[in-house]
């Protein structure tokens, strides 16, 4: 098979009435040695209606290529047609039509990583309500993350149970793995589960050892105040945590903790002055990790999915329809998602 590093890091368009196709034009404008091996997977038409957003379509052409050995023009932004968008959608409103255009997108990104014809895919922002409109088999996956779960199971001839994924948030100074992501605050905490964290933790090792070349050192962060306060405030990092800590490190995993959720984040904190004590803190539950990344900078933070079979990565922020169309998105979090999907797909 070609190295990875000699294959294209494929860019999905997104959901099509958001600010995907614009700050993707952006990028492209603003840093091309970063998507010079890039490849655009999405519609022609709204690519060109997202580059004139930020530049002129002659300062900033949009490239229809046919498949992916096509040699690229230089200074244009390469598209592969990979879905049908009969009409142009609606800036900013929820569309069937665009959700269904962005599932095709991924799909076909996934497959082709699957494949070995591409070296990783960075997925712009989806409407979890458009791919509910499209119906059909796009209205099953309430995002990115089951959709590309079911892709990678299929490929591996697995139920989408034995392919276990997690959500990690990383910048320069922090990482983050969840033990679940999307869900109430109930569900979460009753998905405080050893098995779901000795899983988690599985992952997050294998994961973090690839991209370091080393086995990670895993702080885990306890659920209750003050890691339960030795049993005061709940009992769950007794009787729930700190055995899958041990389990794993009984399978030489570097795992410590349970630790205060208020303090673990800062002490995993890499900054120019301070090496962090922790490689990556694998939070109980969606705000606990997220709002400590998001806080030092949402425009740096990067979504990666762990455990897939392939490296996908997208920014951390959403479609915000509110400004779509006015080409005042920010476009680093979409730069940042490049260089680390870069970087993993070694």
């Amino acid at each position: 098979m070609t190295q990875s590093s000699n294959l294209p890091v494929l860019i999905t368009m997104g959901d099509a009435a958001g600010i995907g196709p614009e700050i993707i034009a952006k990028v492209y404008r603003d840093y091309p040695a970063d998507v010079a091996d890039c490849v655009v997977v999405g519609d022609v038409a709204t690519m060109r209606r997202g580059a004139a957003m930020v530049a002129s379509p002659l300062a900033l052409p949009v490239a229809q290529l046919d498949s992916l050995c096509d040699t690229v023009p230089p200074n244009c932004i390469p598209v592969l047609q990979k879905c049908e968008l009969l009409a142009p959608v609606s800036i900013g409103l929820v569309s069937g039509l665009a959700g269904q255009a962005a599932a095709d997108c991924i799909v076909w990104a996934a497959r082709a990583v699957l494949n070995g014809q591409a070296a990783a895919m960075v997925t712009a922002p989806i409407h979890k309500e458009a791919l509910a409109a499209a119906g059909g088999w796009a209205a099953q996956f309430p995002g990115h993350t089951e959709m590309l779960q079911f892709e990678a199971a299929k490929f591996l001839g697995r139920s989408v149970q034995d392919v276990p994924v997690r959500m990690m948030l990383a910048n320069d100074e922090l990482k983050t793995v969840l033990v679940s992501i999307h869900m109430s605050l109930r569900q979460a905490i009753d998905a405080v589960t050893f098995d779901n964290i000795l899983q988690t933790l599985r992952i997050t090792h294998a994961a973090l050892s690839k991209s370091l070349g080393r086995a990670p050192h895993i702080g885990v962060a306890g659920l209750n105040p003050h890691a339960g306060e030795g049993g005061l405030f709940g009992g769950e990092e007794q009787t729930i945590i700190a055995p899958a800590i041990a389990a794993a490190q009984a399978e030489r995993m570097h795992v410590s903790g349970p630790f205060a959720p208020d303090t673990v984040f800062m002490r995993a904190r890499q900054t120019a002055t301070k090496a962090g004590e922790f490689d990556v803190v694998v939070a109980m539950y969606h705000d606990q990790g997220l709002i400590p990344v998001k806080y030092l900078g949402v425009e740096q933070g990067v979504n990666v999915t762990v455990g897939l079979p392939l490296v996908r990565t997208s920014p951390d922020h959403g479609t915000a329809f509110d400004i779509a169309g006015t080409g005042k998105a920010n476009a680093a979090s979409l730069v940042a998602a490049i260089r680390m999907a870069r970087q993993l797909a070694v």
